[in-house]
């Protein structure tokens, strides 16, 4: 009888079946790394004047009131909006609608042709649930500007997988509130040709450097899970990798960042930007979220920009997700700057984030956070 080293034979139904096991002088047989794809985001149409704008729900319910004030705030900014038909529904407690009820918003709102941008009105959950449901064909065909952040990174994903960019940036349940806010504005601007090229203040997290590349990501928790999934952008190369997160223990953002790190998706980076890490865990001695992420990000050799004010906090300045994007980061300040055309504007995001009304923290104290995102 022959013996099998390291093995073990089970026997069923009268056959002998071998479960191998590897010792320390096998061969170590490494997963082929996949290979990257390219990312190449056509720039939607900037709106004009007159132009109608979707206002959709593909993740939690939100209230009609704050829905019907956020169409006030695009009739005061010249635009036409129309609601999704399936919007106000509420499913199982919390989801806006059944998975086909989402759905059909996103290509109701896609095959419109007299509709020519699609605003989120929140976030929560349900988003991973659609990925599957559609096409990346379906989407470049109508390439028209998605606007959310939050749960809407999948859809992110999505967009910039199928050749679209789309806008990181706030939702009805903030624009409810007036619209007139630079976080607000900003948005709008961007909508209506005027990017921003964003001027940082100094952080003590930084890693100076500069490079170009295609902005991806989003909400960690939320996009993270996509990987290997049509809906993951971070499967591109020469990636700018935008990170925020709310509510989340250290460790969780640890363990979602060494996942984007054993799947390459590090050694695909140019640069990071980190923006806001809200309300997150302290478990750990590190001071902050960024400091235990620069531990992380150090050896990269890659320029690392912190505290960009983006993701659940006050301001929630708008980024342009798959355009290309350079990042320079210096001792004294860091810039971001979009590759592609439109009006220029520099924006201090210093001013910005030192005037705005803390309407997050009144809302939390308020028991209503989740209401904002």
């Amino acid at each position: 009888m022959k013996i099998w080293p390291l093995a073990a034979l089970l026997t069923l139904s009268g056959q002998t079946v071998l479960l191998s096991c590897s010792s320390d002088d096998d061969e170590t047989v490494s997963p082929a790394p996949q290979q990257p794809v390219v990312i190449n985001c056509v720039k939607p149409d900037y709106l004009k004047a007159g132009d109608k704008v979707a206002l959709i729900s593909p993740s939690y319910f939100t209230p009609m009131e704050n829905v019907e004030k956020t169409a006030d705030v695009l009739r005061s900014w010249g635009l036409e909006p129309v609601i999704g038909p399936n919007v106000g529904k509420l499913v199982d407690g919390r989801y806006a609608g059944t998975v086909a009820e989402r759905v059909s918003d996103i290509r109701w709102a896609l095959n419109d042709p007299s509709i020519k941008g699609i605003v989120c009105n929140r976030g929560g959950y349900g988003t991973i649930q659609l990925i599957d449901q559609l096409t990346l064909a379906e989407l470049k065909a109508s390439p028209k500007w998605l606007v959310g952040f939050s749960d809407i990174s999948t859809l992110h994903g999505l967009w910039n997988r199928a050749g679209v960019m789309s806008v990181h940036g706030t939702m009805s349940s903030f624009l409810a509130k007036g619209g007139t806010d630079e976080t607000s504005t900003l948005m709008r601007d961007l909508l209506l040709g005027q990017l921003p090229n964003y001027v940082l203040p100094a952080h003590k997290q930084n890693i100076a450097g500069k490079a170009s590349g295609v902005l991806v990501g989003g909400n960690l928790c939320t996009f993270a899970p996509n990987l290997g999934s049509q809906a993951d952008a971070t499967k591109g190369k020469d990636l700018i990798l935008f990170v925020e997160e709310v509510e989340e223990s250290m460790h969780n953002i640890d363990r979602q960042m060494r996942i984007l790190q054993m799947n390459g998706v590090l050694d695909r980076c140019k640069g990071v930007i980190l923006g806001e890490f809200t309300d997150c865990g302290t478990e750990f001695t590190y001071e902050s979220v960024e400091a235990m992420l620069h531990e992380l990000l150090k050896d990269y050799n890659i320029p690392v920009l912190c505290g960009f004010p983006a993701g659940h906090g006050d301001v929630n300045l708008p980024l342009v997700m798959g355009a290309p994007v350079t990042i320079e980061v210096r001792d004294d300040a860091a810039v971001v700057q979009f590759g592609i055309e439109g009006n220029q504007r520099v924006v201090q995001t210093a001013d910005i984030t030192a005037a705005q009304t803390p309407v997050a923290a009144r809302l939390f104290m308020a028991g209503k956070r989740e209401t904002a995102w």
